[in-house]
């Protein structure tokens, strides 16, 4: 499938264009052999239907992707579905309940999403064309961040691969994930702490752990801001009673691993 290969890879290159943690970690792993298998993307997106969750999704939908599970995450008033395709990495889309915010909030994200059209987000290059609506000022941003870190990173950034997912897995040189995050360390990486440096394990199926996000010179239009941008997270999963490995995710670990794009204090 070409065409989804072209997807993925414009993903990989706008994502890792503003991620310089990803070449890095890939450079050393490939160093030490590894050969680096994508276990997940992740995108974001507005709970508005010109840009929800399933408007997005059509176009893996359309490459023969099925949705395999739905995620709900009440404290951050976020909602997800993920979707696979055999031979191909599992895509993550989550939607922020804007409905469920104050009036600002709401008014602020949907007079961005109004200037787009149905046609723009139907465009092959949609998931990987960034901001597309006007820039937000400082203050809109901070204020935007004071109710959802989600939605402020939404505003400044649009739509970009919010991470991608080593599977570890398919790493030869590391016994588990914690080796991997020990070695992560000792090369200069932080590690969002946030619910445990390792979010799940055995017991379900899944253990998750990231980068916290590289930050980035955005401007506002009247200022420029380091703010956090994206991160890189690391998969390794664990067969269930049948002896298959866990293909799905846990949302208790998902809520804590999107903390990885919070401002640090």
């Amino acid at each position: 499938m070409k065409n989804l290969d072209t997807l993925f890879e414009n993903l990989w290159k706008q994502y890792s264009d503003v991620n310089i943690q990803a070449w890095q970690i890939h450079s050393l792993l490939r160093e030490r052999g590894e050969t680096i298998v994508n276990d997940h993307i992740a995108l974001r997106t507005f709970g508005l239907s010109k840009v929800n969750v399933e408007t997005l999704a059509e176009h893996f939908i359309k490459y023969g992707y099925e949705e395999k599970g739905q995620y709900e995450f009440e404290e951050k008033k976020l909602r997800a579905k993920h979707y696979e395709l055999e031979g191909h990495p599992r895509v993550f889309i989550s939607e922020l309940k804007v409905e469920e915010f104050s009036p600002f909030l709401q008014e602020t994200v949907k007079g961005l999403v109004k200037s787009l059209s149905s046609q723009d987000v139907q465009e092959e290059g949609f998931l990987y064309s960034g901001l597309r609506w006007p820039k937000v000022s400082y203050s809109t941003y901070c204020k935007l961040r004071d109710e959802s870190e989600y939605a402020a990173w939404m505003a400044i950034f649009g739509y970009v691969a919010n991470h991608f997912t080593i599977s570890v897995n398919d790493l030869s040189t590391f016994e588990n994930l914690a080796k991997l995050n020990v070695f992560l360390k000792d090369n200069g990486f932080d590690l969002n702490t946030s619910g445990g440096e390792i979010k799940g394990g055995p017991e379900v199926c899944l253990a998750q752990s990231s980068t916290l996000a590289s930050e980035v010179r955005v401007n506002f239009g009247d200022q420029d801001h380091l703010v956090p941008c994206c991160y890189y997270e690391f998969a390794e999963r664990f067969p269930m009673k049948n002896g298959k490995l866990y293909s799905g995710f846990v949302a208790s670990s998902a809520d804590k691993i999107f903390e990885s794009t919070d401002i640090q204090s």
